[in-house]
């Protein structure tokens, strides 16, 4: 199940109607979803991780309580740690009300970590993943809006939403097993019921046309002399309407001849070079490639991780979501069939290149985190 089914339940007419529209719900199995931030794993992360601002913060009544509330200072081999939380005044603070906020958690725990990579792939939009920890009765925050768009579901306990829309607001009850979409800017607030609740929000920060288009302009318009604008010009306007009228006029001349499959590409390009390194496993990795790598070895694709091929004047890019790989044009078959597959052996890519090449490529793949070794 891809990420944004497991989110939305039909994926192609979530995006084709509900995109940037309504709040949309979709029910499913419990477990599906409460697997992704258990009650005990929050637990875990407060109490027992070392966990740091700006990693959590907390919040009470509508406000953000001072760090200095709820964090410590330390030392690590004789070098000082600040913003450690400390876990028993974290622990007094929730007890009296308080919403612990863990924050980025796509950077740092695993199962949110892949489902935030599958949903960028997916939507191609930058993702990020906050949890909520809100004790029985209590409300984090007043009503409030969003600049991005949020997907919202609950892995533990009920929360009551008031969600505001074109029709007035809207009570909205979350439990596990259901998950809720708002578009930017919907105002909303949620309570927690008679038990804690803890769930689970990915925002998605939204990459737009107007964005598109000015990066596709950029280079034409760093290419304006950036010279002064000449004297006397307050007094004679005129100074500045021929002169300006020519460069609107060269300009425009540039934007025609501008290559729109060029500047997708490299948009393309641009997002599949820049996404975090995901590379959970990796260790176990670099260490299975010190055995021999033979036909037999059974590999798989990294989850959440692109293989986009691209021809370039030095051959195949290959970008990988990090970073981009060049390779020779002739490996592209050996590569398409990789990319076709969810899970491989080494001598599956017989057809397309001999045993020491199929071999070579595929420890390359291993080391620049596209593939893994399956144990």
């Amino acid at each position: 199940m891809s990420a944004l089914t497991l989110l939305t339940g039909d994926a192609q007419t979530f995006l084709a109607k509900v995109w940037a529209s309504r709040i949309h719900l979709h029910h499913t199995r419990p477990d599906d979803l409460v697997g992704l931030l258990s009650l005990a794993d929050a637990d875990t992360l407060l109490t027992s991780s070392a966990i740091r601002t700006p990693s959590i913060r907390l919040a009470k009544d509508g406000a953000v309580l001072p760090e200095s509330a709820y964090t410590r200072g330390a030392t690590l081999a004789g070098k000082p740690l600040t913003g450690l939380v400390d876990a028993r005044k974290a622990l007094a603070l929730f007890d009296d009300g308080a919403t612990v906020v863990f924050q980025g958690l796509h950077r740092y725990w695993p199962p949110l970590t892949d489902l935030v990579a599958e949903l960028e792939l997916e939507l191609g939009h930058p993702c990020q993943a906050n949890a909520y920890l809100t004790p029985p009765g209590s409300q984090g925050f007043a009503v409030h809006s969003d600049s991005h768009d949020v997907f919202v579901f609950q892995t533990a306990g009920a929360k009551q939403w008031e969600v505001h829309g074109d029709d007035g607001p809207e009570e909205v009850l979350l439990e596990p097993g259901i998950s809720m979409y708002l578009p930017t800017g919907t105002p909303h607030a949620a309570r927690a019921q008679d038990s804690v609740s803890l769930h689970v929000t990915i925002g998605i920060n939204q990459l737009t046309w107007r964005g598109l288009v000015r990066r596709a302009l950029g280079p034409l318009l760093d290419s304006v002399p950036d010279t002064h604008l000449p004297a006397g010009y307050l007094d004679d306007p005129a100074m500045l309407a021929e002169p300006l009228a020519d460069r609107l006029t060269a300009l425009a001349e540039e934007v025609r001849r501008l290559d729109a499959g060029a500047a997708a590409v490299t948009e393309v390009r641009r997002f599949l070079t820049s996404r975090p390194p995901r590379l959970g496993g990796g260790l176990s990795d670099v260490l299975a490639l010190r055995d021999d790598v033979d036909d037999a070895t059974l590999l798989r694709r990294r989850p959440g991780h692109p293989c986009v091929l691209l021809d370039d004047d030095h051959g195949l890019a290959v970008l990988l979501g990090d970073r981009s790989m060049t390779v020779p044009a002739w490996l592209r078959p050996a590569l398409e069939e990789i990319r076709a597959r969810s899970s491989f052996s080494v001598g599956d890519l017989a057809d397309h290149l001999d045993e020491q090449s199929r071999q070579v490529l595929c420890r390359r793949l291993v080391r620049e985190g596209l593939l893994e070794v399956v144990s």
